[in-house]
């Protein structure tokens, strides 16, 4: 199945494959909330877990294929491990930096996960973190970090020198209210994830506001809650539409283009584990008899099972270079994944 944007451009969009299944370690994710894309296909996923889970709290290495790569990070407060690890990001070199809303800093990290050093400490100063929540790293090495209950976007070296800053409380142009995610475009405008003002905020790399999306609410191009936010190269922007339960797709003007709900199949990891337990097996087959959702009805059906196609807490959205998308489901504990065509052709 494919999905089309209409406008200047004519683009396919089609759903390709799923990746995860709910287990706190080992071949499955447990409420993950972001993730980073590395060389030869490599994913980096943040699992969050829950408080009286904190088994499940750790960075999950895997392929595109499901290939397990292996973990690292556990629960705990020491160095290179997390309480709430919320956000990651990796630079040039495939260095990995995941940020901690609870212990406020920032974790470094080799490729293959062997730790290197931690910066950040509470409060409210230049440099200082308050939650921090989404990164982005900008071609220049220059890390941009959501700084979510300080209501603003800080700028930092990779080695964690503080910059400079934008953003303070509020609901006016450039103003924030417990932002989220963050993401970069091609020419190193800020892209934000204003989460309490329903809106995408738009702003110069030193913090000069430039546009805001979006508004409250249910409708095409309105929101509700959006915790992240992509840009492809020509300059369509994807947002994960958290409280909504779906993903959108803005035009470069802002313009409405596209609504995605999810369309997932089983996963490699999630068949593999069925295939040995048969008694789960039948028990999943049983709850998927419930008529899917037509496609015209707004609300997906909250069903807890790894074959239910539609988002449940898509939290991130993430683009690689292929062109494709991925949408990280924290209550469904997978990631689902979109390919975008790479030719236009334009719409007479």
């Amino acid at each position: 199945m494919s999905t089309h944007f209409f406008g200047i451009k004519d683009w396919t969009f089609a759903y390709s494959h799923s990746v995860g299944r709910n287990e706190f370690a080992g071949t499955g994710f447990r409420n993950p909330l972001d993730l980073a894309l590395g060389a030869d296909d490599l994913v980096y996923v943040v699992n969050r877990s829950y408080e009286n889970r904190p088994d499940g709290i750790h960075i999950t290495i895997c392929t595109l294929a499901e290939k397990f790569i292996g973990e690292f990070g556990h629960y705990g407060e020491d160095d290179g491990q997390f309480v709430w690890p919320t956000g990651i990001a990796l630079d040039s070199q495939g260095q990995v930096y995941i940020t901690d809303e609870w212990l406020n800093r920032i974790s470094m990290f080799t490729k293959d996960g062997t730790y290197m050093h931690k910066w950040g400490k509470p409060g409210s100063g230049d440099g200082e973190l308050h939650g921090p929540a989404g990164l982005a790293i900008s071609n220049d090495g220059t890390m941009f970090v959501v700084d979510s209950r300080n209501h603003r976007v800080q700028r930092f070296t990779l080695d964690g020198r503080y910059v400079g800053q934008f953003g303070s409380f509020g609901n006016g142009p450039g103003q924030l209210n417990i932002p989220w995610g963050v993401a970069l475009d091609q020419n190193g405008q800020v892209y934000v994830a204003d989460w309490r003002n329903d809106r995408i905020q738009k702003f110069t790399p030193d913090g000069q506001f430039l546009a805001s999306f979006g508004e409250s609410g249910e409708g095409d191009g309105q929101l509700h809650r959006p915790s992240s936010v992509a840009v492809d190269p020509e300059g369509y922007i994807y947002i994960a539409d958290w409280g909504n339960e779906r993903v959108q797709v803005l035009g470069p003007d802002g313009s409405f283009q596209l609504n995605l709900r999810g369309q997932a199949t089983l996963s490699k990891w999630a068949a593999d584990f069925l295939n040995v337990n048969p008694d789960e097996k039948r028990t999943r087959e049983m709850s998927n008899l419930i008529p899917e959702l037509p496609p015209h009805i707004n609300t997906p059906y909250h069903i807890s099972s790894q074959t239910e196609p539609y988002f449940w807490g898509p939290v991130s959205v993430k683009l690689d270079r292929e062109g494709r998308l991925y949408v990280t489901e924290a209550n469904r504990h997978r990631v689902q994944i979109y390919q975008k065509s790479s030719s236009a052709k334009v719409t007479l």
